[in-house]
């Protein structure tokens, strides 16, 4: 079994979560220590698993501290969720970091068979690699969503690391990738090189100044996710607490917040992974609300993915100049999806089928005569 990997949470945590209130998260989930054993995984359906992996990084990231992180993340007090989570402990490095990325990749398979989302925390984000190859044995083509201020396309690597792993991902034949989605890139830290690649490929892009201007337009992004994937690097050093260390533009605690929260709601989403986190007390604390609203997110889905057209939905045709253009409204989240009339698009096996997660604004577009740019690069990518 593949949980052999993990290592039980310590005993120094387990007697800190003692003395806390019988209400608070520590108190309430389900915990894999040396006593109890590992959880039965069949009604877990979110299962937190830390690692320190950071061997392929192509930075000098330090090493993440899960048990401090813990003293403070299982203080917080519980939504009103009525399922269940865990903590599965922590999977120590492997013998090499091809070790550590088959293990990871084969606990994240097995807990998506059993419905139950992995929630990756720390090491480097070349472990993306390992979360994608856990979604692979599916028919399903797949769209990852990648929170971080640079691409990871860096050409004239020879091994992968976290700047280049998506290299790795785009060649792999037979490819699963259906799309990348970056959200918060600056374009200061990119190579032209990469801009090209990203529109050779159809891949959509959002800078972070467009996310800051407007987090609305992420979630639709988001809704489309198998596999999310966070940069914590993405952040502000006024937000991460790394002050002089860190990056003077980036997304502030407002952003990473509700971001996490789109990522939790999104009924397609797998797996995600939070990495490159800084070993801070401020960071611990701003960490453990961006969990907490993931959570929070996944508590409240609304059950509309896959999308199946309902009297739940509300339907606008929209006449273009050149093209007729179909929406829908879900008069139960108040979320849009406009359809793909693509034949080829239609055809493929992405679970969306014909409909494209958008916004209202998309709509009002559509309908003073303006083209969606994700219309245009789905139906290309089909």
């Amino acid at each position: 079994m593949s949980f052999e990997y993990l290592h039980p949470v310590s005993t120094e945590v387990m007697e800190t979560i003692e003395c806390l209130p019988d209400h608070v998260l520590g108190r309430n989930i389900e915990i894999f220590t040396e006593e109890s054993g590992l959880p039965d995984i069949l009604d877990i359906k979110i299962c937190l698993i830390f690692l320190t992996e950071t061997r392929s990084s192509y930075y000098n990231l330090p090493k993440f501290d899960s048990n401090e992180f813990r003293k403070t993340f299982y203080k917080l007090y519980p939504g009103n969720w009525n399922f269940k989570i865990a903590d599965f402990g922590d999977m120590p490095s492997g013998k090499n970091v091809e070790d550590t990325y088959f293990a990871l990749s084969e606990i994240c398979s097995e807990l998506k068979q059993n419905n139950t989302i992995p929630v990756i925390i720390g090491g480097s984000q070349d472990l993306t690699l390992s979360l994608y190859e856990s979604l692979t044995n599916s028919d399903n083509l797949i769209n990852i969503v990648s929170v971080d201020n640079r691409f990871d396309f860096t050409q004239g690597e020879d091994l992968i690391s976290s700047r280049s792993y998506m290299n790795d991902i785009i060649t792999k034949n037979p490819s699963k990738l259906n799309n990348f989605t970056n959200l918060g890139y600056q374009t200061y830290l990119i190579a032209q090189e990469e801009l090209d690649l990203m529109d050779k490929l159809f891949f959509d892009s959002f800078r972070l100044g467009e996310i800051l201007n407007d987090l609305k337009i992420t979630e639709p992004i988001f809704r489309e996710a198998d596999l999310v994937s966070f940069d914590m690097k993405v952040l502000s050093s006024l937000t991460d607490g790394t002050l002089l260390e860190g990056m003077p533009n980036g997304l502030d605690s407002k952003a990473i917040c509700t971001m996490s929260r789109y990522a939790g709601i999104s009924d397609r989403l797998s797996v995600v992974g939070f990495f490159d986190l800084p070993n801070n007390t401020f960071f611990f604390k701003l960490f453990s609300e961006i969990l907490w609203y993931f959570i929070e997110g996944f508590h409240c889905r609304f059950d509309e993915h896959p999308v199946i057209i309902t009297p739940n939905f509300k339907k606008y045709n929209v006449s273009m100049s050149d093209r007729e253009m179909i929406f829908y409204k879900s008069t139960k989240s108040g979320r849009w999806w406009m359809e793909i009339d693509n034949k080829n698009y239609m055809d493929n096996k992405t679970k969306s089928s014909t409909l494209l997660s958008c916004t209202h604004q998309d709509y009002l577009d559509a309908c003073n005569d303006i083209l969606s740019d994700r219309w245009w690069k789905a139906t290309k990518r089909s």
